[in-house]
């Protein structure tokens, strides 16, 4: 059975989502990839604000293609997201909930989503253009000079996804899942 969830998530969706449950996301969430995290966590570290209330939020490991004059966005297919690992726990302890990428994660991230009750959310990689397909707002906020890294605030409807990580640690990747 599909799920529907909404962002920004709420502790009873994330609560109520297991490890191989496939879902269709609706709602507000952000984009942000290496360099983008790494200018987020020089923020944290200086106490600066980030560029958005990241309280309940899910970032969308992806780089999107530069879009055509009457597409909304480009291709727009997840990244490879244990890149990210080493720069996660700021962001949870900021409120961050869910994450979505592609790959497998550190067995820490695990431990941080039971800690901090998030989420990691697979999309399938090379399905770019489905993905793109979902996303009915796009609008830059922060970081313009990184290009393709940029973070964006996109609204999706219907984003296919699969929980790849449970908020009890739960892992797609290692243990039977129904």
């Amino acid at each position: 059975m599909i799920k529907r969830i909404t962002a920004p998530l709420k502790k009873e969706e994330i609560i109520s989502l297991n490890a191989g449950d496939e879902i269709l996301l609706t709602g507000y969430i952000y984009t942000a990839r290496d360099a983008a995290h790494k200018k987020m966590i020089e923020l944290i570290e200086q106490n600066k604000e980030l560029p958005f209330n990241i309280e309940n939020q899910i970032i969308y490991y992806v780089g999107p293609t530069p879009n055509k004059p009457d597409e909304i966005i480009g291709a727009a297919g997840p990244t490879t997201s244990y890149r990210m690992d080493d720069m996660t726990l700021p962001l949870l302890k900021l409120g961050l909930k869910g994450m979505i990428g592609k790959g497998k994660r550190s067995e820490a991230i695990k431990t941080y989503l039971k800690e901090f009750q998030g989420i990691y959310f697979i999309a399938i990689g090379g399905i770019g253009a489905l993905m793109s397909s979902t996303v009915k707002e796009n609008v830059s906020i922060a970081f313009e000079e990184l290009g393709a890294e940029a973070i964006r605030k996109l609204y999706v409807e219907d984003m296919p996804l699969y929980v790849g990580i449970d908020s009890f640690g739960n892992d797609i990747y290692e243990d039977e899942v129904r």
